[in-house]
């Protein structure tokens, strides 16, 4: 089946079998392998992208259900060269250990603070809930989020001045 997708603000094509998973079409034919297969059974969100700006396992989502529709992995939300807020915060906080489940926990932040710039921890908690880390007890992902959400709400405020 051939797929048209815009993946990370690029329209991509791909041609798999339509129940072949985003997950593969992502790190085969797309050549993105910052989403990881953790379980391949949509527990524990290291394969998390934003599917039309919702954040989905990778590893659950069938490539022919997302025919027209848009993907953000982790790559699409900055590069190396120029680190997106969040990302920044993850760094210079602690927020990655391992670095396994650092893009899930990147993409469900993205998607929080897509919806809501000022959570509260409880919120950023809620929003990271399917994300499974083994290296941390959660409290630096928790603060690095924060930070960026009040880093980020502190540019809008510069910007609209």
């Amino acid at each position: 089946m051939k797929v048209a997708l815009k993946v990370n603000g690029v329209q991509r094509h791909v041609d798999m079998a339509p129940l072949a998973r985003l997950l593969d079409a992502l790190r085969g034919p797309l050549g993105l392998t910052g989403a990881k297969e953790g379980c391949g059974e949509g527990e524990c969100g290291t394969c998390a992208v934003l599917l039309d700006g919702v954040p989905v396992n990778a590893c659950l989502v069938p490539i022919g259900q997302c025919d027209g529709r848009e993907v953000v992995s982790v790559e699409g939300l900055g590069s190396i060269e120029h680190l997106a807020p969040l990302q920044a915060c993850m760094a210079e906080h602690g927020g990655a250990q391992c670095g396994i489940c650092t893009p899930g926990m990147l993409i469900a932040a993205e998607a929080l603070l897509r919806r809501n710039s000022d959570p509260t921890a409880n919120e950023v908690r809620t929003a990271i809930a399917g994300n499974l880390c083994r290296c941390t007890g959660y409290e630096r992902i928790v603060q690095s989020i924060l930070h960026a959400a009040y880093d980020l709400r502190s540019s809008d405020k510069g910007a609209a001045e």
